[in-house]
């Protein structure tokens, strides 16, 4: 599958190196590239894309704006210079965030994202899109089938993985669980949030995951058994 794609930046000379880039990739097919973002988004609404290069910091609208008000579904990999509209791009799901300058190798990378992406969509078309989580002051996406239970510290969270090491990332019980799929996730305890796929066993209130004990507590016990049951 070739992805269909335009490029919307206020300066010409980024949109000519998106030009570029796209030119020595395989599998991506720019259509056009704008400096108006209204001439963009009449584009859009006639010849739907997968892929948009959409740069933040527009003089018109911002580039984050501009994908909110879109009625059509389509990937974005926001571009700009100015870091700290990284956190707001990630939240909106964005495939990828290049920050200018960004060399060719960066912007393979991104666009190979975009791929895999479209590649699990046709694999798996119900799978739940990853979780962002901000990390040592950087940002971390997080697939939910890879998380086996979470636990609750003070105001931070520890996200224990599939084969990997736990995530520690600052965030309330009450947030994380309102992100996760409740039919896969149960809070079994006030520290605790279990995937109900990955309990191996239950013995006398202790659930068992991947070597670890985790109490269930006797006001989260009867919802528990009754969904764990339903498995």
């Amino acid at each position: 599958m070739t992805i269909q794609a335009i490029a919307i930046d206020d300066e010409l000379p980024a949109l000519k190196l998106i030009e570029n880039f796209c030119s020595k990739v395989e599998g991506i097919q720019l259509q056009k590239t704008f400096n108006v973002p209204a001439e963009a988004f009449k584009h859009i609404g006639k010849y739907p894309v997968d892929l948009l290069f959409l740069d933040i910091n527009m003089p018109s609208v911002t580039g984050t704006d501009f994908y909110r008000s879109l009625q059509q579904e389509a990937m974005v990999i926001f571009t700009t210079a100015h870091a700290e509209y990284a956190v707001e791009g990630f939240n909106l799901n964005a495939v990828d965030y290049l920050l200018k300058p960004f060399t060719f190798e960066r912007f393979q990378q991104a666009v190979q994202k975009a791929q895999q992406l479209i590649l699990s969509r046709q694999t798996h078309p119900t799978a739940t899109p990853p979780l962002i989580f901000r990390v040592d002051y950087g940002l971390t996406r997080v697939q939910v089938s890879e998380i086996l239970f979470i636990e609750g510290l003070d105001d931070y969270l520890k996200i224990h993985l599939h084969q990997q090491p736990p995530l520690i990332v600052r965030m309330t019980m009450k947030a994380v669980i309102e992100k996760l799929p409740p039919q896969s996730f149960m809070r079994v305890h006030r520290s605790y949030i279990v995937a109900l796929s990955r309990v191996e066993q239950v013995r006398n209130k202790t659930i068992y995951i991947a070597g670890h004990e985790i109490p269930v507590s006797s006001s989260y016990e009867t919802a528990f058994f009754s969904q764990f049951g339903q498995q």
